[in-house]
């Protein structure tokens, strides 16, 4: 049987998910009211990081503990964003989203210990893999920030947020650019 990859793709659905993401707290920041116009794109990405990480939770198709480290933190961003883009399209306030996003979190902080503990990734892979993680579980950890007063010190902490945020979509698009010319070069 061959082996397929699909975390490259999937990779790319971080980073275009996290980018909405990123684009929503802005939009708060500025103090925008109407974010309809960005409910269909999300629903779409959630609906594809949905179907990715439950097909990776459940059948398991990379080796060992990866599915998982993979699969369920994609599941759960794909519900996040279906449920965002929902709440945007009925214009209902989704900050409730970052309770689910600090648990994601702590998902992430326990992927990244094990990553290094149990020699998930090792040499030049290491670096890319545990800061893509780490900034992802901080800016989750980080994520209810949204509950502040988009205002004076609020406007700060959701600038930093933003920023974490752009930050995973660099490193989920860096990852997903370089597995994808490796698996180019070396088709199955």
């Amino acid at each position: 049987m061959v082996f397929i990859d699909p975390l490259a793709i999937m990779l790319f659905g971080v980073a275009a998910s996290t980018l909405f993401i990123a684009y929503y707290v802005l939009a708060t920041a500025m103090n925008k009211k109407n974010l309809a116009a960005i409910a269909a794109p999300m629903m779409v990405l959630g609906l594809f990081d949905f179907v990715s990480g439950f097909y990776m939770s459940f059948t398991w198709p990379l080796p060992g503990a990866y599915n998982m480290l993979f699969g369920d933190p994609m599941l759960l961003l794909g519900l996040i964003m279906l449920a965002g883009g929902f709440g945007l399209y009925k214009n209902i306030d989704v900050r409730s989203l970052s309770l689910v996003g600090f648990l994601l979190g702590i998902y992430l902080f326990t992927g990244s210990y094990s990553m290094v503990a149990d020699k998930l990734e090792r040499g030049v892979y290491l670096l890319p893999a545990l800061s893509f993680f780490l900034v992802s579980a901080l800016s989750a950890i980080v994520s209810p920030v949204v509950y502040l007063n988009p205002k004076g010190a609020g406007k700060i902490a959701y600038y930093t947020l933003a920023v974490l945020l752009v930050l995973v979509v660099i490193l989920a698009m860096m990852i997903s650019v370089t597995s994808l010319l490796g698996h180019l070069a070396s088709p199955p």
